[in-house]
């Protein structure tokens, strides 16, 4: 069952078979895009299309109702529409902030105070973590990125090692706020836990960065970095505020979700709304052409949109499949055959491999009748088992792109068996905490 609809129990036909290959072949393409260079959300729109076509073809060879089949296509939509309204406008506010130069006055002002390789490697991860707990990890590892490529210009080993701690800092922190991770972010709409119920996450969170932070410290070149010259980065007019309407935005989300009932974008798009009517007042206010200028649509305009497409595909092709049956077979397969516990803490190596999106979308749909504790489980798995590879998230693959060679999948696979240590650390506090 999924959303009211029952799916078509087909996967045994050559058809359904077809579909799973067509899935398995575009997402090959997406975990290849760091050497093809082909965006990830082209050949998983492709899929889904291909995908939802079969599904249509199915279904009306099982005698279906073309009223059913829009049922459960439209599900999908709906799944999709409310997150990528929500993501929408938190990567418009990220944009605005950076715009009016936030992150880059932070990652000027790291720069000039000078700390040592070992100080900054701590500093950085912890500011990393936290971050990435309101913007999304990969923006969080980005920001803080560019600090450590800047000190570590002439230090290949503090950058690899810097930026393993930040993969892992990013996900651990996005995996105990809804805000953080697209993941924790689906199981808050799911309604399958409340929004203050993800901070129990904090503590096994923290121990899932800081288990593997300990190791590597020692490995940190124990060195001073080179004098910098840099001058300080000057906020534009506005930014303070535009910081405070993007918190007061999440607690009017918050509020939309708890109090009224409805669902969290709609206290998303009300925080939109009031960047637009202040960005109308920073526009009129500084008329000349400039620097100070602030267009709001020019913010919306450089969202991830290759992120958010990239999301429609996979929504539609897990969906897609999920009606044909295959959603209902692997779940028998792995949460009836080898129980909740292991099959989530299976899902977290799964999204070691494939990204945790598809793998939690498809967690959802499954419609498993689980606990809180095993929400939150799989919660935490999902979000900080990608940190186990350096392909695992969007935070690591980007990181590699920016590193110029200094940061490699087997340089991070190195400290694997640590951030394993981690990960399993983070379970067991979990069921210490909330068991």
């Amino acid at each position: 069952m999924a959303g009211g609809f029952e799916n078509l129990g087909l996967t045994g036909t050559e058809r359904g078979i077809y579909t799973v290959l067509i899935f398995i072949i575009a997402y090959g393409f997406v975990m290849a895009e760091e050497f093809t260079h082909l965006r990830k959300s082209k050949p998983v729109i492709l899929a889904a299309g291909i995908i939802w076509a079969h599904a249509a073809i199915l279904a009306t060879e099982a005698g279906v109702s073309t009223e059913q089949l829009h049922e459960a296509f439209e599900y999908n939509l709906k799944e999709y529409a409310e997150l990528m309204l929500f993501l929408l406008v938190a990567m418009t506010y990220i944009n605005a902030m950076a715009e009016r130069n936030v992150f880059e006055a932070l990652r000027s002002w790291l720069v000039r105070r000078q700390f040592g390789y070992r100080k900054l490697f701590l500093i950085t991860g912890i500011i990393t973590f936290f971050l990435s707990a309101v913007a999304d990890n990969l923006t969080a590892a980005l920001l803080v990125g560019a600090v450590v490529m800047a000190v570590g210009t002439d230090n290949a080993k503090f950058v690899s090692i810097g930026f393993v701690n930040l993969v892992i800092a990013a996900n651990a922190g996005g995996a105990f706020c809804p805000f953080g991770d697209i993941t924790t972010l689906m199981v808050w709409q799911a309604g399958y836990a409340e929004f203050f119920d993800f901070f129990k996450l904090f503590i096994p969170s923290a121990v899932n960065y800081g288990v593997p932070a300990a190791i590597m410290y020692f490995a940190v070149p124990d060195e001073q970095p080179q004098a910098s010259t840099e001058e300080a980065v000057r906020l534009k007019p506005g930014a303070i505020q535009v910081c405070g309407m993007f918190l007061l935005t999440i607690a009017t989300a918050v509020s939309f979700k708890q109090m009224l009932h409805l669902p969290p974008f709609m206290g998303m798009m009300v925080g939109l709304s009031a960047l637009m009517l202040y960005g109308y007042r920073l526009k009129t206010k500084y008329t000349i052409e400039g620097d100070d200028a602030f267009d709001i649509f020019d913010k919306v305009r450089h969202a991830e949109w290759d992120t958010l497409l990239f999301f429609f595909g996979v929504v539609f092709g897990v969906g897609g499949l999920g009606y044909i049956g295959y959603l209902e077979l692997l779940s028998e397969g792995m949460y009836e055959g080898l129980g909740q516990t292991t099959a989530n803490i299976l899902v977290g190596l799964i999204s070691a491999v494939v990204d945790n999106i598809p793998v939690m979308f498809a967690v959802l749909n499954m419609k498993l009748d689980m606990s809180l504790y095993q929400w939150l489980l799989v919660t935490l798995t999902a979000g900080v088992g990608g940190s186990l590879l350096s392909v695992g998230s969007a935070a690591g693959v980007a990181l590699m792109g920016q590193s110029n060679h200094k940061y490699t999948f087997f340089s991070h696979l190195k400290w694997s068996p640590a951030i394993a240590a981690g990960y399993a650390g983070s379970i067991v506090v979990h069921y210490m905490l909330n068991g």
